[in-house]
């Protein structure tokens, strides 16, 4: 796939210069606002490396928002001043490297533009364990099928309204590990990295909203246990797992600090904590990078 992309990217390259001018990351402190609301949201922070966050002026001032895509998948636009911003989740998956977004404005075709990816290390554990430990038995196995296209659905959600903020608040308090991007090998067989943040808390204690949004599914799964997915708006998405209980409904809207239900040990987990996910059009990315520093 890279070296497809590198290829369409050699073939519509955008002009030498075009890389400085559009995708210059803008500082987490800049004030944006989308063209149909007044209010100003501040910026996540931008982080270019796999996980992380890209925050890119685009040229022209035009009224309507233009499109832009990555990797096929729409990605959020903001207005900021008197030029649009696209704010693009980057794949924990995605290799360091030359990349780049599609951008199109108005009804004209869609233009490469570019950026650089770079490598982070995230933590690797090798574990040595009993297979029995770790391998699915069949059922199991069936359920988990059963439920990744569920789950996946809900992720793929893009809704029109732009998000009330992009800066978030953390939903328990409690400390924040540094486990986003781990890798665990077991038995030498390397398993997905870790999607999202774990805040330590007691069983009971009170999951907030991390902004205002749309709860778009609930629901118990084998992996994440009991289970809260919030649509904030233009592909922004929390995920909230592990839930002792749920209290609130498909459908349901809430706001900043509305509870969402409660710490609890559901799910393939060893204690009770929460697990925290935040999504940019269809991935998942750091959570550090939409919360306030850590205490």
């Amino acid at each position: 796939m890279m070296g497809q992309r590198n290829q369409e990217a050699s073939r519509g390259r955008a002009p030498a210069g075009t890389l400085v001018r559009w995708m210059v990351a803008i500082g987490s402190g800049l004030a944006c606002s989308h063209a149909a609301s007044a209010a100003s949201l501040q910026l996540p922070q931008a982080s270019l490396v796999p996980g992380g966050v890209l925050i890119a002026p685009l040229e022209g001032a035009d009224d309507a928002a233009p499109l832009v895509t990555f990797e096929g998948k729409r990605a959020m636009v903001l207005r900021s001043d008197d030029r649009w911003v696209a704010i693009v989740g980057i794949p924990l998956s995605q290799a360091p490297g030359h990349i780049q977004v599609m951008v199109r404005s108005g009804n004209g075709p869609a233009k490469p533009v570019e950026f650089e990816v770079v490598n982070k290390q995230y933590t690797v554990q090798a574990l040595k364990v009993a297979p029995g430990k770790v391998d699915l038995s069949a059922k199991a196995l069936a359920r988990v099928e059963r439920e990744t296209p569920r789950i996946h659905a809900a992720l793929e959600t893009f809704s029109s309204q732009p998000p009330t903020s992009l800066r978030l608040i953390q939903p328990v308090p409690g400390i924040r590990s540094s486990s986003f991007g781990l890798r665990r090998v077991f038995n030498n067989e390397p398993r997905n990295p870790h999607s999202g943040m774990d805040i330590a808390a007691p069983t009971g204690t009170a999951i907030k909203a991390a902004a205002d949004g749309r709860v778009i599914e609930t629901g118990d799964f084998f992996f994440n246990g009991n289970t809260v997915i919030v649509d904030h708006g233009e592909g922004l998405m929390t995920m909230y797992c592990h839930m002792s209980h749920i209290g609130v409904n498909t459908g349901q809207h809430v706001k900043a600090g509305d509870v969402l239900g409660k710490v609890g040990a559901t799910g393939r987990v060893t204690g009770p904590h929460l697990h925290f996910g935040v999504v940019l059009n269809s991935v998942f990315v750091d959570p550090a990078l939409f919360l306030p520093p850590a205490d």
